[in-house]
């Protein structure tokens, strides 16, 4: 790495090559054992020079970028996200300024929302940044209706659903993403070679990286040069990125794993002075590896973690066991809004472009992709399923192969808002807080299976383990669509098998497929459930038993409360009387699955031609670069 400040030759190319040459000895010294934030500024510098330099060739062919962001009634996870695009195109200026305007960023905020004031917000938020040089296109319900109707010859209700006039809001990430597409289609003009860059609204243009004191979110990715980069000098026509943060994955496949993270965390109390320091874990166990907070995480090829992941009690200075237990009591209430509070992912640095390799699991907020690859929409968008990412991408892996590809380029992700420990908007989640002397469900006081270890009955009515006030947290709705949503992606990996969509399939097959499909994750849902009811009832024997120090002082009351509200949401969703599995197993309700994932399976071909009409041109002659 240079000691002396960069002195480029006078000749332009001399002085580019002289850049880019000091950039990887910078960015090799800044990720060197760990992130040297020292180099931070320096390194983003060094970008700027080189883009200076590009804009005094006078030629610059690198890609423009569209961002693409869906959002739905966030107004507050938008303002974070756009702020740190800006951020990024500040700290490493891709493409330069014309007029103070980023030439080769813009945005296409695609509107979900139905509250007007969200409505309101989004739309100041976006002439906001569109004021601070960040080209922003706000594409509300009213564009969205406009572009629709100019299509009304064609049957898209597949691929974007059947919506009222009037209530033309929440349509889902998959459809909302679909009828952008459509508007993007649009964009495509001239000979400038242009990316799609779709994210989500929680996420931001950061990485979370574990130091010594603790997760640091820094602009240390160049996201844009590094893509450009990629796509420049490979044939990829879709590139995925992942997400460092909190997990992308319901808490319906998380809460097994942080039920043993709980249940070691009380452990460990139980065994511990309140008054002495809390034993805080080494950051290299304090988060995840890939996919360890999934509970089954064999399922896609991981290596399911074995250990419970110690919680990092974020208190500054040297806080106790007491103070820990009552700042973790406070975090539990965010697993259901998604956030994982013991298994977070940390990045870890390989340099972009070598990290390129084939992919299998598009990450819906965080996927790159050509013009020509618009003839790729999500599919089975209207079934509202979760696992759309990866059912997708099996698709793409098998239709265009090596040129579905995914590199080190993760976005961070955060699913809560700070303030309020919750998502601002969350489909599927159903919170309410229960009046007190409420009658308790049946399901938290009928006796567990035979055998199954139980503490003494929690309740939401003001008993001896007081509740009320408490949130009581309903997942059914994700929970549904999760389970349906893994049933539709290993199904259609089955189908692949059989050299589906290349070729078509008898319906009897399809049908065979779904069926001895969702028979299957059943019985491992059914096992996932036996398996928590046991760890349930260890978990509240450990609240419950009268030596352990947090029943024996009462200013930990309100913390203990929390611990039994996790509990008793924990059972509402997942123990033995959960409406959640008596939903799967409603005759009704799996005949409906059936025929809605069967027809939409065997509509694919028709619907990917009535896309073709859509867009304009038949698939095959989409705009090629």
């Amino acid at each position: 790495m240079p000691s002396q400040p960069i002195c480029p030759p006078a000749d332009l190319p001399s002085r580019l090559t002289t850049l880019r040459d000091a950039i990887v000895e910078l960015e090799r010294g800044l990720w060197e054992g760990g992130l040297n934030e020292s180099l931070l500024t320096p390194y983003q510098a060094a970008f700027r020079e080189l883009e200076q330099s590009i804009a005094d060739t006078g030629e610059d062919h690198r890609h423009r970028f569209v961002i693409v962001i869906p959002v739905a009634d966030s107004p507050l996870h938008l303002k974070s996200c756009l702020g740190s695009l800006l951020e990024l195109c500040r700290a490493y200026g891709y493409g330069g300024q014309v007029e103070g305007r980023y030439r080769k960023v813009s945005v296409l905020l695609a509107d979900d929302s139905s509250d007007p004031t969200s409505i309101e917000k989004n739309r100041e938020i976006a002439q906001e940044f569109d004021r601070l040089g960040l080209t922003t296109h706000y594409f509300g319900l009213d564009e969205q209706l406009a572009l629709m109707d100019g299509l009304l010859a064609l049957d898209l209700s597949a691929i974007v659903g059947v919506h009222r006039r009037g209530a033309f809001s929440h349509k889902g990430q998959a459809m909302m993403r679909n009828i952008t597409y459509l508007k993007l289609a649009e964009m495509v003009s001239g000979d400038e070679p242009l990316l799609f860059y779709s994210i989500d609204a929680d996420q931001e243009f950061k990485v979370k990286v574990a130091t010594a004191e603790g997760g640091q979110e820094v602009c240390a990715v160049n996201f844009l040069y590094v893509l450009d980069e990629i796509f420049s000098h490979t044939d990829a026509q879709v590139l995925t990125g992942k997400v460092v943060g909190d997990p992308p994955v319901s808490p319906a496949v998380m809460v097994g794993n942080f039920l043993e993270d709980v249940i070691g965390f009380l452990r460990e109390m139980a065994a511990s002075d309140p008054r002495q320091p809390y034993r805080q874990p080494a950051f290299s166990r304090a988060g995840s590896d890939d996919a360890a907070y999934h509970d089954m995480a064999d399922l896609f090829g991981f290596k399911p973690a074995v250990d419970a992941f110690h919680y990092r009690c974020p208190l500054e200075g040297k806080p106790d066991n007491a103070a820990c237990f009552v700042e973790f009591s406070q975090r539990l209430n965010r697993f259901f809004h998604g956030e994982h509070p013991t298994r977070n992912t940390w990045y870890k640095y390989e340099a972009a472009l070598p990290s390129v390799r084939p992919a299998r699991t598009v990450y819906t907020g965080n996927y790159v992709f050509r013009p020509e690859a618009l003839s790729w929409f999500i599919p089975f968008a209207p079934l509202r399923l979760r696992m759309s990412g990866p059912t997708m991408g099996r698709m793409l892996q098998a239709e265009i192969g090596g040129r579905f590809v995914c590199a080190n380029v993760p976005m961070l992700h955060k699913r809560t808002l700070e303030a309020t420990g919750q998502s601002e908007f969350r489909p599927g989640l159903v919170s309410s807080v229960p009046p007190a002397r409420e009658k308790p469900p049946s399901h938290l006081i009928n006796p567990l299976p035979c055998g199954t270890p139980r503490g003494p009955s929690r309740s939401w009515d003001g008993s001896a383990n007081d509740l009320s006030g408490q949130a009581r947290i309903d997942l059914c709705g994700e929970f549904e669509r999760q389970f349906y949503g893994d049933v539709m992606l290993f199904s259609l990996q089955r189908l692949i098998a059989l050299e589906f969509p290349a070729h078509a399939l008898a319906e009897s097959v399809i049908a065979t497929t779904l069926e001895t499909v969702r028979a299957e994750m059943r019985e491992k849902y059914r096992m996932k459930q036996q398996t928590l009811l046991e760890r349930l009832g260890l978990l509240q024997s450990l609240l419950d038993d009268p030596t352990h120090w947090w029943n024996r002082s009462p200013e930990l009351a309100r913390a203990l409360a929390n611990f039994q509200a996790f509990a008793a949401n924990l059972e509402h969703n997942f123990g033995a009387d959960s409406p959640c599995y008596a939903r799967l197993d409603a005759p009704a309700n799996q005949e409906t699955w059936r025929a809605r994932q069967l027809g939409a399976i065997k509509g694919l071909h028709a619907d990917r031609r009535v896309w073709g009409a859509a867009l304009g041109l038949p698939r095959a002659a989409l705009k090629q670069e």
